[in-house]
């Protein structure tokens, strides 16, 4: 599930939801509704936080497991 996916990658990486949140420019709260089910994540959003999780928008919402700095390197 996307949002159980949200808060395994952000705590893999040993973000709070307020560093998550202050790094993509949203309030905590708001950042804690997304992954929690109480919000929708539009696209803008999740290639923001994306970036922050080093990884690409497939990842979160497909499971493709190539990092975001690796999915600008594929041809």
């Amino acid at each position: 599930m996307i949002l159980e996916k949200l808060k395994s990658i952000r705590t893999e990486k040993g973000l709070s939801c307020k560093q998550v949140a202050d790094l993509v420019g949203i309030s905590k709260e708001y950042y804690w509704m997304i992954e929690n089910g109480k919000r929708r994540l539009n696209y803008e959003l999740a290639v923001k936080i994306a970036q922050v999780f080093d990884t690409s928008p497939d990842n979160i919402f497909l499971g493709n497991q190539l990092t975001y700095s690796e999915q600008k390197l594929a041809p």
